[in-house]
């Protein structure tokens, strides 16, 4: 697993780093730790990972503004903040889980656990999915999304006005933040119910 870190905190980087090796053991294959968003933007515009760790108050930055224009990657996003107060934002933007601060290394792998298992307990609180769309970043409402349709790594979002909006989450990534609501129906599709 290629996993990012996004701290500005040196000790609290560590401990995640420390945790998310203790957790998965021979399974990480790549472990980067990024104090400015800059930096962590640009490893992430030019490498594969499979999951973002990220503080939300970076250098009196809002890791929000990374968080909105990544969320259409392919990978998994986790938020561990001291702002808990805006948890429920970030799950309305469909990251996996949010961890706030302080944290132990149990909290962390059940946040980790869900990538494997895909119980996201949070997930009916996810209103929008982000797409990109001709080099921005678009907000599809999912009471828009008719069906989902897996198109080889990435996903087609099928919607109620007729439009096809291609996500570069595959379906089975998809499925981990989807609302409960979306049931697999076949190897490639997933509906509403």
């Amino acid at each position: 697993m290629k996993i990012v870190v996004i701290e500005d905190e040196i000790m609290v980087a560590r401990r995640i780093q420390m945790f998310c090796k203790n957790i998965l053991g021979d399974r990480t294959t790549s472990l980067k730790h990024f104090m400015v968003i800059e930096y962590a933007e640009d490893y992430i515009n030019n490498n594969n990972i499979d999951l973002l760790l990220l503080d939300l108050n970076l250098n009196s930055r809002d890791g929000f503004e990374l968080l909105k224009n990544k969320l259409a990657e392919s990978f998994n996003n986790i938020i561990i903040s001291a702002n808990t107060d805006r948890a429920i934002e970030a799950f309305e933007y469909g990251v996996l889980d949010f961890i706030g601060k302080p944290f132990k290394e149990e909290r962390l792998a059940q946040a980790i656990n869900k990538l494997d298992t895909g119980a996201i307990s949070n997930s009916q609180q996810l209103k929008y999915l982000s797409v990109k769309k001709y080099g921005c970043i678009e907000m599809i409402d999912i009471k828009q999304i008719a069906y989902v349709k897996a198109s080889g790594h990435y996903s087609e979002l099928h919607l109620i006005n007729g439009d096809t909006v291609l996500h570069d989450k595959n379906l089975e990534r998809l499925l981990t933040i989807l609302p409960t609501q979306f049931e697999r129906v076949h190897k490639s599709f997933a509906v509403p119910l």
